[in-house]
């Protein structure tokens, strides 16, 4: 009789143990000290046009239809078609994150594709590329970027959503350069950034002093002042916007007609954004005014001065530009509606007697001594993206016109007399897979 007593109590213990007891909580996974994240995506473009056109790598990236080049019997030797089939732009990168620094999170980005940096010979066109290469450290309330990324005039939650590999180019600045930038939230909804870059791939215009030409990137690096830009930005569940002023300061040559210089190319810019997005559709716009951009692969850049064997002084060409980008947010089929339009404005400069100028500006004829130049482009475009899964594919309408002219006899930079309207229709299908 105990003992049924005694095992009746230890059972009755037992359980009510084991009814009060509380089973444990999984302890929560550690966070990885590291992580690293590769991504890209393999692409190819099927590209016909109905002109030849400015453009580069074997016509991938389409700038502007060709002026008018006449032959003995009248015809035009720049209208002809041509196409291609490319896979140049295909990317690959990796996104990093680690360990804290001084109290902020750590991440960083290492991109290229294969587009190569030049055409000429040697050509370097299907060679790796660098695009993107950067650190940022952010703060509960800032953040500081270092290294190689988008120019700070490149909004990347703005910009064109154009099949064409070109991004809105000519139209919308476009290119990547190092830099230190520094953001600041001011509120929920508001924040402030103050960006110093140098000018790396895509670069301002080399100048000459009529026996040598300055190499690609001498015009930013003689430069001891970077360029200077700051962006106040908007930002909201549907809405984003912003506005940016930036100044600018190169130096072309060193030395000029045999003298020593310290001439510069001073500019300004300033450019405004805006976005509206639901689950529906997504309208964005674009619009910059400013002084030697053709280091965002926009119109311009400058004009050099000078008076028998006087050093060249420098004045910025001026370009105003504009677009409009309206397209469905459909998961599966998405159509998309872009118009651009660009306008050379010059420098203001009149010549004075016995004074030549040089033109160092992209939309020109020649790279050297040009004798004709483009007023103004427009460009129209609609495309429709056909999504699965990782894939898509884009076929793309864009036609694009030109109006070229006589360089002014006032060596202002501007289109003058003889001006013609040249276009070029290009039909195209993007293929995409994203991994």
């Amino acid at each position: 009789m105990k003992k049924i007593i005694m095992l009746s109590f230890v059972a009755c213990s037992f359980i009510g143990n084991a009814q009060t007891t509380t089973p444990s909580t999984p302890a929560a996974p550690a966070e990885k000290e590291w992580d690293v994240t590769m991504y890209g995506f393999i692409r190819t473009d099927y590209i016909w046009d109905t002109r030849k056109s400015a453009s580069v790598r074997e016509l991938n990236l389409n700038l502007y239809p060709n002026d008018e080049a006449k032959l003995a019997d009248g015809s035009d030797k720049n209208d002809v078609g041509q196409s291609n089939f490319l896979s140049v732009v295909s990317r690959l990168g990796t996104k990093v994150k680690g360990p804290n620094v001084w109290g902020a999170k750590m991440s960083g980005i290492l991109e290229g594709d294969f587009f190569g940096n030049t055409e000429s010979s040697p050509s370097s066109i299907g060679m790796f590329r660098l695009r993107h290469a950067f650190v940022n450290m952010d703060w509960a309330k800032s953040s500081l970027t270092l290294g190689q990324t988008w120019y700070p005039n490149f909004i990347p939650e703005c910009f064109p959503g154009v099949a064409n590999f070109n991004t809105g180019i000519l139209f919308n600045p476009f290119g990547w350069a190092t830099q230190a930038r520094f953001k600041q939230n001011l509120t929920k909804q508001l924040s402030i950034a103050v960006t110093a870059y140098k000018e790396r791939e895509f670069t301002t215009n080399a100048a000459t002093d009529g026996t040598t030409t300055a190499t690609q990137n001498s015009a930013t690096i003689n430069s001891s002042i970077p360029t200077f830009n700051g962006h106040l930005q908007f930002r909201s569940k549907n809405w984003l916007a912003g506005v940016q002023f930036e100044y600018k300061s190169i130096q072309p040559l060193t030395v000029s007609n045999g003298k020593m210089t310290t001439e510069k190319v001073t500019s300004t810019s300033i450019m405004g954004y805006a976005k509206y997005s639901n689950d529906a559709f997504s309208v964005k716009a674009y619009g910059i005014s400013g002084g030697d951009m053709s280091n965002l692969v926009m119109l311009g850049g400058y004009v050099g001065y000078t008076t028998g064997t006087e050093v060249q002084k420098f004045e910025a060409s001026k370009t105003s530009s504009f677009w409009l980008d309206i397209a469905s947010n459909g998961k599966k089929v998405a159509p998309g509606l872009f118009f651009g339009m660009t306008n050379n404005k010059g420098t203001g400069h009149t010549l004075a007697a016995g004074e030549t100028a040089f033109y160092y500006m992209r939309g020109t004829n020649l790279p050297t001594a040009p004798t004709r130049v483009i007023d103004k482009v427009i460009r129209i475009s609609g495309r429709i993206d056909f999504k699965q899964n990782k894939f898509r594919v884009s076929p793309e309408l864009e036609y694009t016109s030109a109006v070229w002219g006589d360089l002014n006899t006032n060596g202002n930079g501007k289109a003058d007399a003889n001006q013609v309207t040249v276009g070029n229709m290009r039909a195209m299908v993007s293929c995409v897979y994203t991994f």
